[in-house]
């Protein structure tokens, strides 16, 4: 039987493919905050983690208290905005308010993305997936009218706005081997963005080393469209 994590001072409980999750620990990263990691599985869900989770969705951030058990953050906006405040280290939201506000906006606007992706992961059907790739590539085309030169959203500085977009873009890594979706063609700002942080090392430690594979046993489970087009 599974049981709840062990005391730490912050705790990230997760899941190996949770997107959501992957923002939460590139901030933690970024600002070199020490942190556990605990992956439970989706499909049979821990009981502590149900008692802990209002939602029964990942990510958490246990918090430890003193005297006391440990304070639970739930959703991934939430968590990242607690670390931003609290965790000492580089600046990951503008200090101007309305640029802010903008940035918190742009963040929200990769949420949306990340739905118009599950319909096109899971999509077993040309009509469907086609549905999902002219929603993405009409997003991004959005996305690269205000890039500037990079290599990062805010230019020279690594923000929030990347950890959302950087899980975002790992999804075409594996992707990319199996279709040409043409979702990023005549995007070159999106397109050197996405190389960008690929590169970051935040970006690269925030999924475990055999991501693709259980990305590929996702699509499978799915009966994708995607791995059709490949055969």
């Amino acid at each position: 039987m599974s049981t709840a994590p062990s005391p730490a001072e912050l705790t990230l409980v997760s899941h190996h493919l949770c997107p959501y999750v992957q923002r939460a620990a590139i901030a933690l990263t970024e600002k070199e905050a020490p942190f556990e990691r605990r992956h439970i599985d989706l499909s049979a869900k821990p009981d502590w983690f149900l008692a802990l989770s209002p939602l029964g969705k990942v990510p958490l951030l246990m918090v430890a208290q003193a005297g006391g058990p440990p304070a639970v953050l739930f959703e991934s906006s939430v968590i990242c905005e607690y670390v931003e405040e609290t965790v000492a280290g580089p600046r990951l939201h503008p200090a101007d308010a309305l640029e802010r506000a903008r940035h918190r906006g742009w963040m929200e606007f990769g949420s949306t993305i990340l739905a118009d992706l599950w319909g096109l992961e899971t999509a077993s059907e040309q009509p469907r997936f086609e549905e999902a790739r002219l929603k993405l590539a009409g997003k991004f085309a959005r996305v690269e009218e205000v890039l500037g030169t990079g290599p990062y959203f805010a230019g020279e500085t690594f923000s929030l706005v990347d950890a959302v977009f950087a899980p975002i873009f790992r999804y075409f890594d594996l992707f990319d081997t199996l279709a040409d979706t043409a979702i990023f063609t005549g995007l070159p700002r999106v397109q050197a963005w996405r190389q960008a942080l690929s590169a970051r090392p935040s970006v690269r430690a925030a999924v475990t080393s055999d991501y693709p594979d259980r990305l590929h046993d996702f699509l499978v489970r799915h009966d994708a469209y995607l791995l059709k087009q490949a055969a």
